[in-house]
């Protein structure tokens, strides 16, 4: 008999621990369930470095982000309309307006995040005032990029536009006055602008502030001339228009101009990147 009460002790023991394991898988199913993946593309610098730094204060809010990293500016918009990616960051909202009227994307900008300050850049010369006559300027072929470049240019004192144009719309026949001749070539990938000014090309390069970045080049100590941070071209979060109140898009935007990112940039890159709060 006792050995028969052991038995059922043993045995209802046993059902027990296993009752109590099968409850810990459901709760670790359970919470595995609460996360939601994230799938961001982004360039190399400063995005995705930015994206690291949120990646744990995602993860605690229930997302887990992956990242991307892209080296140009035609597949992370691909990507994102064949779903390959929840969101892309690495354009400004200038490009996006540009490519959506181009190829007939279906996105939105979901949130601004920074600006990467464009500038100019030389081997030769300490300012855009030290530029000969007929001297070349070498810039990227984004049709999107020219506006901001010519702006940037008569920032400088170089050029001046036509009264009334927009600048953001500019191009170089929109050029009024040209004093000192210049050429200019917009002939170039963007990414080879930092290549082209180490290669000594020209008398001056213009450079988006990521790829110069990622070349070892600070726009604020290394260039001659800089925008300011009341440039329209802040970097964005886009995505799919359909996906565009979707929570874990919404969270992703809240964390990336939480003040703790916007200390990050500031400190990271001390004024070469703006971060940008709504």
């Amino acid at each position: 008999m006792k050995k028969l009460l052991s038995l059922l002790f043993a045995l209802t023991l046993l059902l027990a621990l296993a009752a109590c394991g099968a409850s810990k898988d459901e709760d670790s199913s359970s919470d595995s369930s609460d996360t939601k993946k994230l799938v961001v593309g982004a360039s190399n610098v400063p995005h995705a470095e930015i994206l690291e730094k949120a990646k744990p204060i995602l993860a605690e809010k229930g997302i887990d982000l992956e990242i991307k990293v892209f080296q140009d500016y035609i597949l992370p918009n691909k990507s994102l309309e064949s779903k390959e990616l929840d969101a892309n960051y690495f354009q400004h909202i200038p490009y996006l307006e540009q490519q959506i009227k181009e190829n007939g994307y279906d996105f939105v900008n979901a949130g601004a995040i920074h600006i990467e300050p464009m500038a100019v850049y030389s081997k030769k010369y300490k300012s855009l005032s030290d530029l000969p006559d007929g001297a070349t300027v070498i810039f990227s072929n984004s049709v999107a990029e020219q506006g901001r470049v010519l702006s940037l240019l008569e920032k400088g004192g170089l050029i001046k536009l036509k009264d009334g144009v927009e600048k953001v719309d500019a191009t170089i026949d929109d050029i009024a006055e040209n004093p000192k001749n210049i050429k200019f070539k917009p002939d170039y990938e963007p990414s080879l602008l930092p290549q082209i000014y180490n290669n000594d090309e020209g008398d001056a390069v213009v450079i988006n502030a990521n790829y110069a970045l990622d070349a070892g080049l600070n726009p604020v100590d290394d260039s001659i001339e800089i925008e300011g941070s009341e440039s329209p071209y802040a970097n964005i979060i886009t995505v799919r228009k359909e996906d565009e109140n979707k929570e874990e898009i919404k969270t992703l935007v809240e964390v990336l101009q939480s003040k703790e990112i916007q200390d990050f940039i500031n400190e990271e890159y001390k004024g070469a990147v703006i971060p940008v709060s709504e």
